[in-house]
């Protein structure tokens, strides 16, 4: 269970960004550098492209018809760059759909229920990033759910329904209307917004701050 008194570190991300991923392993050298701080991780929805099909799209042609030609072959080479300083090891030549991401998220919203989200939105990551998954595919989501120790065959039962998918296009609106316009984001405490992948140094400077600073319980993000 959350600690009551720890600082809640909310993350806005979507699993098809690979800057999430650089974020995440960013946060998680920030919270090394904080040990003294209790801090609850809790991650949220949103969607860089809402409009992709649930059955996803050819990602050549999504990056080209996205940046263009040129672009699309540029646009890996500073993200491999970034992630292998924090210890990844992107292999986009894997990556074959575009996802709609949508179940994904639904996945990772119940995997709160389970305090599993950490686990849930690595693993997402990972089978994408690392592995070249077809996250639009239920039996991937199932077979993450169950690396992470969660109830597979329920989760399974819950993708052939819409449980829970309004909640969660909810839920990416309420980003939007906050003010996120992309992700990751980093709401800390409920007060100090961090937007982009930002420097290890300043995520846990803003961790140690807003733990300084803390008087009252912030307001708690749905979801």
């Amino acid at each position: 269970m959350a600690d009551d008194a720890a600082i809640a570190v909310d993350v806005v991300s979507d699993v098809m960004c690979p800057w999430c991923y650089i974020g995440k392993r960013r946060l998680e050298a920030a919270l090394a550098l904080v040990p003294d701080i209790s801090v609850d991780v809790r991650w949220h929805p949103y969607q860089l492209d809402s409009s992709l099909p649930k059955e996803g799209k050819d990602r050549q042609t999504y990056l080209i018809d996205k940046f263009g030609p040129e672009r699309s072959v540029s646009f890996y080479e500073t993200i491999k760059a970034a992630g292998a300083e924090e210890g990844i090891d992107f292999a986009f030549d894997k990556i074959k759909l575009s996802p709609n991401t949508l179940d994904c998220h639904r996945l990772i919203l119940w995997s709160r229920a389970d305090n599993l989200q950490n686990e849930v939105v690595e693993l997402l990551f990972r089978s994408y990033f690392l592995e070249g998954g077809d996250l639009t595919k239920a039996s991937t989501l199932v077979e993450i759910a169950e690396a992470a120790g969660m109830q597979s065959d329920l989760v399974e039962q819950l993708l052939e329904t819409d449980s829970d998918l309004e909640k969660t296009m909810q839920h990416v609106a309420r980003a939007q209307e906050m003010g996120v316009t992309g992700v990751p984001c980093f709401i800390i405490d409920g007060r100090f917004v961090i937007a982009g992948a930002e420097k290890v140094d300043t995520l846990a400077a803003a961790i140690r701050h807003a733990q300084e600073t803390h008087t009252s319980e912030p307001e708690a993000a749905e979801g």
